[in-house]
């Protein structure tokens, strides 16, 4: 397995409920992003039940504000016959600037709980750098009495993945404005690892169009399923709440290949 391609990206967002009395992101909350990526990138590797074995070289380096963009990377370092090593570090993104700080960093190794693991699988290629991904785990709380999950929480993580993806790309505070038929096409059940996709692929004068997909896998498999897809349409604002203009100059890379027009 080439290690170098071993390596999983995830965006979140720092919300007031993961927050301290200081306003920054709660310790706790940043162990556990890097818990969940390195669960779902060890998943990769090692099909089958996995647990975190050890968490250590845990380096606080920055604190993380409420509002910011939280992007976690992982790369794998060793992989063994039932457990494989993993190096992860959590960034904070300003979405207005995009000034960007290294605020955390862990290792963590993951383990098989079969007694003989299968052979180590390619992990999918990173994310791409174009696109905003969110990952979640499917819990108990997310789901119905079928074990299925809620479409709530799928229209949350899809809304926040269109919402990293648009701020991104235009730098301005953004409200969402509309959202297409979304049709939820296959189920994502208790234990899957869901992830979504956003993609900016329309930029008009005052609106830019976002594309999400949700796809769901399974991490003892790897069976992958995709659940659904919706567009949003995101508007920038001023400080008066009244709808503003884009930056033509953030804009231009989609605006020239893009309709023209107003949404």
């Amino acid at each position: 397995m080439n290690l170098e391609s071993s390596r999983l990206t995830l965006v979140d967002m720092v919300l007031p409920d993961q927050s301290n009395h200081h306003g920054t992101l709660f310790g706790g909350a940043a162990l556990a992003m890097l818990d969940k990526l390195a669960f779902i990138l060890g998943s990769k590797v090692l099909r089958g039940s996995i647990v975190t074995a050890a968490v250590s070289r845990i380096d606080f380096r920055a604190p993380v504000p409420v509002g910011l963009l939280t992007e976690t990377t992982g790369i794998v370092v060793h992989v063994g016959r039932r457990s494989v090593t993993i190096d992860a570090e959590l960034a904070a993104e300003d979405l207005l600037t995009g000034h960007r700080i290294s605020c955390v960093y862990g290792q963590f190794v993951m383990v098989a709980t079969e007694a003989v693991a299968p052979p180590p699988a390619p992990c999918q290629p990173g994310v791409d750098t174009a696109a905003s991904c969110v990952a979640e785990i499917v819990f108990p709380g997310h789901a119905n009495h079928r074990g299925i999950l809620h479409g709530g929480p799928a229209m949350a993580w899809l809304a926040k993945a269109g919402f990293a993806a648009a701020s991104r790309h235009a730098r301005l505070p953004l409200v969402m404005a509309s959202s297409e038929r979304l049709d939820f096409l296959a189920p994502a059940r208790v234990g899957d690892v869901v992830e979504i996709t956003a993609r900016v692929t329309d930029v008009r004068r005052r609106s830019l169009t976002v594309e999400a997909e949700m796809a769901a896998e399974s991490p003892q498999s790897g069976e992958r399923r995709q659940c659904t897809q919706v567009s949003f349409v995101f508007v920038a604002i001023g400080e008066d709440g009244r709808p503003i203009g884009l930056d033509s100059a953030s804009a231009m890379g989609l605006a020239r290949g893009s309709s023209k027009g107003d949404a």
